[in-house]
């Protein structure tokens, strides 16, 4: 296990463990692996272990022997024949994250940072979020024996994952702003030496997301999907996907890259936008709203990431509405009994829309990424749902009470 850390920006090599961003320009990091070492191996052999994100310790930038885990990944990958019927696709399945330990996509970012924590001996890690992220770290945190603080923009984070962060044990600090003002804070704390900041900025974070990609193809017999589609809020799951797929053609393991396809709430989609102006780059949204609370953001960490790993792969970006999140969310439970919250169920509202745009060929083979359980926001599913039946308790009141 072999790797630097180099500016996305610039492509200057950092030496600094600690810092979250370029010292010279100010870029995102990224963490290149060294893969020469491995060039020779079959992903066959990677199935000695058992299935999850340690499976790929080889493409991970720590000791896998110290990791810090609670056996994260192994989620299902579910064929949804109902769903695919729907929308006149031949092949689609949903890879479900929440079947993670926490709930969320983000536990698998989350074994590989807080390891790195451990290995340069942090004592406190820290994030701001909208909810998953702080659900996470909070659990691994414990795990490890450390402290935790995280920021949370007040009123606009999810009971579940709120009540996570406190189970767990995590300082919790409610601001008077959004997301982007927390993540300004935290930062400055970690730039300070307060924490270890474990935000999606953090390059060893997107390390162990790129896992989804690694077990996508382990499913599928290491046959590559054409597309795959996923929900866009701060962007890292997207680039770090897209990153292993990368990694893999790179190994000879695999001969393309799936289309990457982003999907944001209409409320919030500063990539959407510049996707569809044909930028590199995009401008924040100062006031981003969206009942789909994990996307909630404005000025997406991993937006330059997230547009070049669509544009790298042919892929596409769309805005969908919060109306048609919601209704993507009631579709795949009563489909195809999968419980999602409303960030995840945008993949699926996108899937749909692109469908009726042409965007997507009737003969394709589909995987959306669904990155959080059902449970995670049970307030706007009750709301969203029809209203529960109230009736006497005599079974002829019950009949009648449902239309029986």
């Amino acid at each position: 296990m072999s790797f630097g850390i180099s500016c996305f920006e610039c492509g200057r090599t950092v030496e600094d463990p600690f810092v979250d961003s370029c010292p010279t320009c100010g870029g995102r990091l990224t963490v290149d692996m060294d893969l020469g070492a491995i060039k020779e191996r079959s992903p066959i052999e990677l199935r000695s272990r058992p299935l999850g994100v340690w499976r790929y310790a080889p493409f991970l930038p720590v000791d896998a022997t110290k990791a810090v885990s609670l056996q994260e990944g192994a989620t299902p990958l579910y064929k949804c024949k109902a769903l695919a019927d729907l929308v006149k696709i031949k092949d689609v399945m949903v890879k479900f994250e929440g079947a993670n330990p926490t709930g969320s996509f983000k536990d698998r970012g989350m074994t590989v940072g807080v390891s790195r924590a451990v290995e340069l001996g942090c004592k406190i890690v820290g994030c701001a979020s909208t909810g998953n992220t702080s659900a996470s770290l909070a659990a691994y945190a414990a795990k490890a024996r450390l402290g935790c603080v995280v920021l949370l923009p007040s009123g606009k984070v999810a009971a579940g994952k709120l009540a996570q962060a406190m189970f767990y044990g995590a300082k919790v600090v409610m601001i008077d702003g959004n997301f982007d003002d927390a993540l300004k804070i935290i930062r400055e704390m970690g730039a300070a030496g307060h924490l270890y900041v474990l935000n999606s900025i953090n390059p060893f974070r997107p390390e162990g997301q790129k896992t989804i990609a690694f077990e996508v193809l382990d499913q599928l017999d290491f046959k590559v999907p054409d597309r795959i589609i996923l929900p866009v809020g701060n962007a890292a799951n997207i680039w770090a996907i897209y990153k292993g797929f990368v990694e893999w053609k790179e190994m000879g393991w695999i001969d393309r890259i799936p289309k990457m396809t982003g999907i944001q709430a209409s409320g919030s989609a500063p990539i959407v936008r510049a996707f569809r102006s044909g930028q590199r780059d995009f401008v924040p949204e100062d006031n981003p709203e969206t009942i789909a609370t994990a996307i909630r953001i404005g000025n997406p960490a991993s937006g330059k990431k997230a547009l070049k790993a669509i544009y790298e792969t042919g892929g596409t970006a769309i805005d969908v509405t919060d109306e048609e999140i919601l209704a993507a969310q009631r579709l795949l439970g009563r489909l195809e009994g999968i419980g999602v919250e409303p960030a995840s169920a945008t993949s699926i509202a996108g899937l749909a829309k692109l469908r009726e745009m042409g965007e997507i060929d009737g003969d394709e083979r589909v995987v959306c990424v669904c990155t959080g359980h059902v449970l995670k926001d049970p307030d706007t599913v009750m709301r969203s749902c029809e209203a529960i039946i109230h009736s006497k308790a005599d079974t002829s009141s019950v009949l009648r009470a449902i239309g029986a």
